[in-house]
């Protein structure tokens, strides 16, 4: 295993997320948070007690919870709205249009149980657009953390930052794949592994399978780069380009449509600056069915071993 990865014990995404919030709120009076009948699934249960002037439950009303955010953040607070990935996308897209991305509203977006971490609960609950609706608006970061030290540092992040943001957040345990303390850059990738013969790219969820993938190679005596690319909007171009350059072949991977998404953003990248055989893994432009996130995955070509021969497939195209 890359010595990347502190630990084989897996992490909730959502605790980070919660545990960095709350000291916030507790440094920043205005920190607020906004949820659509979502505080179990939000984990914003320790929030509520500590702060319940300051959390907002509309219920399950997402239009109405993105613009009650962007109030809030008129009145000079800084709200952080919470909810399910596909509702809080799909049901209120047009607000997050208007009165969030728009109206350069300071609102962090925080889209809970992204890509298919629901599961059983089947294609409804699934959020495999989420990247494609939000990476268009301008004026809107779009965000995966990959690990819970890099969820931290993204809220830390939001929390300063002067304007909108979404970020996409997982219920799946993923292993550390960052240091303590790493400190979150917009728009910058974290090299995770050198490597000479091919780049394989991902965020959130997928990005512990590529470092995995990149063993798998190594055992080849193929030389696998490993990038994290959180940011999806906007885009590391610079570290796109020299990976492009200097290994001759990318691999994406995402839980997430194959059409719109990471994959997308870094063939724009490629194809504009510096172009080489490219493999996009994800959902192959299909509802997703019902099954479990990992099921899924695999079922999808996204195991470890399934990436690692895609990566080779597409070297002997170079």
């Amino acid at each position: 295993m890359n010595a990347l990865v502190n630990s084989l014990k897996l992490y909730d995404c959502r605790d980070a997320f919660a545990a960095t919030l709350e000291r916030l709120a507790a440094e920043d009076e205005t920190v607020v948070a906004v949820c659509n009948d979502s505080v179990g699934s939000s984990k914003l249960g320790g929030f509520k007690s500590r702060f319940p002037e300051r959390l907002v439950n509309v219920g399950i009303a997402e239009q109405n919870m993105v613009g009650v955010g962007a109030g809030l953040a008129n009145g000079g607070r800084i709200p952080f709205v919470c909810g399910a990935s596909p509702f809080l996308t799909g049901r209120s897209l047009e607000q997050i249009k208007a009165d969030i991305s728009y109206s350069n509203a300071n609102v962090k977006l925080v889209g809970i149980s992204s890509g298919m971490a629901y599961g059983e609960l089947g294609p409804t609950h699934h959020s495999i657009e989420d990247f494609a609706w939000t990476r268009v608006l301008p004026n809107l970061p779009v965000i995966a953390p990959c690990d819970r030290v890099e969820t931290a540092a993204a809220i830390e992040w939001a929390a300063k930052y002067e304007g909108p943001c979404f970020l996409r957040l997982s219920r799946v345990g993923v292993p550390d794949l960052l240091p303590e303390g790493h400190t979150f850059e917009l728009g910058k990738a974290n090299l995770l592994r050198q490597g000479s013969d091919v780049t394989l790219i991902a965020n959130g969820t997928l990005t512990h399978r590529m470092v995995k993938a990149a063993d798998i190679l190594a055992e080849r005596n193929i030389s696998a780069r490993v990038l994290n690319l959180a940011t999806v909007r906007p885009i590391d171009e610079a570290a796109i380009i020299e990976a492009a350059r200097e290994t001759g072949a990318i691999v994406t991977a995402e839980e997430h449509s194959v059409f719109g998404g990471l994959g997308s953003a870094v063939a724009e990248v490629v194809v504009d600056y510096a172009p080489v055989p490219m493999k996009r893994l994800g959902v192959p432009g299909i509802y997703a069915p019902t099954g479990s996130a990992e099921f899924l995955l695999d079922e999808f070509g996204m195991a470890p071993l399934a990436i690692a021969d895609a990566a080779q497939a597409l070297i002997k195209r170079k």
